[in-house]
């Protein structure tokens, strides 16, 4: 551990904290229709799609529209990938994906997951990186995006049915916040050296005399939006470990910072808009602990070393000429400082992007990547399903504080009842289902175990992990596990797909309970929820959830293969 992993700790946390403000103001705009810069092209798009944007959806309208856009969009991107073969911008002649893979794929970019069972650059064609891929990630982050700006509109709303236009908040998204971020990011990233070109694979000489064929194509704009979306999916295989896809400290650095930048606005935006902007701020403080407390046992774990290195005669003392400690699956031009940042933030924010091999990571070190979307997509998370998440969260929190005073409890001046209640408690049962019971499946059926590289407790991290990643909508792996099988495919795809739709409709459905709800005053009995003793309930709840829920699954995986590493038992 060192003083300049500790700066760039650091510094990450001034930057996402001064841009926070900032990003809340421009989300406060968009989606309360204050922000018109690009108002002729708004209302041409809602001309040609008929849409009307003065038609207020109640929540089971909204949650129609959504479902029905999400599913159109993902039949068409399996029927692009079946006929790959055929269609055009083809360079490198690749033929059609298979069903099982075309599905997962599908169910992976429409759900915002981003995960892949392949690599990019010697499976999919341009065509089908630029027409589906690129799409999906700017559609499924505005969707996740609309569903957040819906709940915040009921939370606000007093005696009202409808909660928004999903149409209209899915256009205003795209437009106003996901394309110009992602278009300035992308000629950053050119200027800094991440190619963007139609070009076909270059064969190279090395200066040993072999041939080595270097993939090319469209990277920079699907890095952008990959990362502001919170996507994660990469164009390469190694995905931002690639110099391709993340050529210098700059762009990693940009890279940390645009996974964060939006989910750390839409706590300042839902703080202005439910006309309490301290609560915003105390999701803001709590979501930044559990992030610097992921970020710092990862660093700490990683920085010390593996003890099956250094048993094997590996130096993992740091000094002037040796990084030291477990530099496995870290890409050398970073190493553990920025390795460990990133992986504590893709994870914790939902992005799935990677600059290192989380399965190369020690024990402890995986483990903290792991809990940190088991806890439920709370730690900023993805673009508005961070919000969402925590306002789920939130929503368990008024409730148990109402039990221990023994009164109704009460939300921003909305009395939580037993519906509201019960679609958080769906809420947060659907989650936990989602993974263990897959996992326990896969670790015991053949077809399961056949995808393994490791037996043991790491590979019951590793299948672990994946449906961790897959139901939280992450979209990062333990790589050991194969999962390019007709079993995983299709375990994985239904998985993503109950990860985000089965849990977006209960918020949907608070949001339309809520606002339903006129304003009750507050009164001796309300318990505050802009208080640090507010702040401190509510992380106990959360690792409450999550230590209950997983701490048998995570006790046989990563934490029996900590102690056994240490004992000497895995050597």
């Amino acid at each position: 551990m060192t003083t300049n992993g500790w700066v760039q700790f650091g510094l990450l946390g001034m930057t996402v904290a001064l841009l926070t403000r900032p990003t809340g103001a421009w989300l406060v705009g968009v989606y309360s229709g204050s922000f018109g810069a690009l108002g002729f092209a708004e209302r041409a798009i809602y001309r040609v799609m008929r849409i009307d944007p003065n038609q207020d959806q109640p929540w089971t309208r909204y949650a129609e529209a959504m479902l029905t856009f999400s599913v159109v969009s993902m039949l068409m991107t399996y029927l692009v990938l079946r006929l790959q073969g055929m269609l055009p911008l083809n360079p490198q002649h690749l033929g059609a994906v298979a069903p099982s893979q075309a599905f997962e794929t599908a169910a992976s970019f429409t759900t915002n997951t981003n995960w892949q069972s392949y690599a990019g650059e010697s499976t999919m064609s341009y065509f089908s990186q630029l027409t589906q891929f690129t799409f999906h990630n700017v559609a499924s982050a505005a969707t996740g995006m609309a569903v957040a700006a819906a709940l915040v509109r009921g939370v606000s709303r007093k005696g009202s049915a409808g909660i928004g236009n999903f149409w209209v908040d899915l256009v205003r998204g795209t437009l106003y916040v996901l394309l110009p971020l992602s278009l300035v990011l992308a000629l950053v990233f050119v200027q800094q050296g991440t190619i963007q070109t139609l070009q076909t694979p270059v064969v190279a000489t090395t200066l040993e005399g072999v041939t080595q064929t270097l993939a090319m194509g469209p990277v920079a704009s699907q890095e952008a939006i990959k990362l502001v979306g919170t996507n994660g999916g990469g164009f390469f295989n190694a995905n931002s470990a690639h110099p391709f896809e993340n050529p210098t400290p700059l762009t990693n650095f940009l890279q940390i910072v645009a996974i964060l930048l939006i989910p750390a606005g839409f706590t300042r935006m839902y703080g202005r808009l439910v006309s309490s902007p301290r609560h915003g701020w105390v999701l803001w403080s709590v979501m930044g602990l559990l992030l610097t407390a992921g970020g710092a046992a990862s660093y700490y774990a990683e920085a010390h070393g593996n003890p099956v290195h250094a048993a094997r005669g590996v130096d993992v003392v740091g000094t002037a000429t040796n990084p030291g400690g477990n530099m496995e699956g870290k890409e050398v031009r970073f190493g553990i400082p920025s390795s460990t940042l990133y992986a504590t933030v893709t994870t914790a924010a939902s992005s799935g992007a990677v600059n290192s091999m989380h399965d190369s990571f020690t024990p402890l070190g995986g483990l903290v990547t792991m809990l940190n979307i088991q806890l439920g997509e709370v730690i900023f998370g993805g673009v508005g399903a961070g919000l969402y998440s925590m306002v789920m969260m939130v929503i368990l929190t008024v409730f148990i504080a109402g039990l221990m005073v023994g009164r109704t409890p009460e939300y921003l001046g909305k009395k939580i009842r037993a519906r509201e209640v019960q679609v958080a408690s769906l809420y947060a049962l659907i989650f936990p289902a989602a993974i263990l019971v897959p996992t326990a499946a896969s670790a015991v059926l053949p077809q399961g175990l056949a995808g393994l590289a490791n037996a043991g407790p790491h590979g019951l991290s590793e299948i672990l992990y994946a449906f961790t990643s897959t139901a939280g909508n992450n979209g990062s792996a333990f790589a050991g596990l194969s999962g390019g099988s007709t079993w995983y495919n299709t375990l994985f795809g239904l998985v993503m797909l109950t990860g985000r739709f089965a849990m977006m409709v209960p918020v949907l459905a608070l949001a339309g309970f809520l606002g339903e709800q006129g304003r009750v005053p507050d009164s001796s009995g309300t318990f505050p929820v802009t208080t640090v003793l507010f702040g401190v309930l509510l992380i106990s709840v959360i690792a409450i959830l999550g230590a209950l829920t997983f701490f048998p699954a995570l006790a046989l995986g990563p934490v029996a293969e900590h102690y056994l590493v240490n004992a000497g038992r895995l050597f």
